[in-house]
């Protein structure tokens, strides 16, 4: 949808999946879009250096989220969120459903 403005597919989908979700890492985000590892880690580490996410270590995972002192955050947002009300239904669900909860082990999903 914004693409263009943002320079790239992958770049649209690491901000979007990190403004519904409020964070991620590399391959939780590759997986959701189902595209390959390294173009997404090259955009977070993008938008990380320009100052746009800021990152933790949890273990040995990369754990990204919006920089709160991000000069352009608030305007960046809003883009995003006028770009996510187009997004398809089914999608905007699927974004929406977050099921980060521990389960027992042996347990079924």
């Amino acid at each position: 949808m914004i693409e263009t403005i943002l320079g790239s597919e992958n770049a649209e989908r690491v901000l979007i999946y990190l403004l519904v979700r409020g964070k991620g890492y590399a391959s939780e985000i590759a997986d959701y879009f189902n595209v390959d590892l390294s173009p997404i880690q090259k955009q977070l580490l993008k938008f990380e250096s320009g100052g746009v996410l800021v990152s933790t270590l949890a273990g040995r995972t990369r754990i990204f989220q919006f920089n709160p002192s991000y000069a352009f955050l608030s305007e960046l947002k809003e883009l995003l969120n006028k770009a996510f009300q187009f997004y398809p239904p089914e999608e905007v669900e699927q974004l929406k459903m977050n099921r980060r909860r521990p389960h027992r082990t042996g347990k079924p999903l």
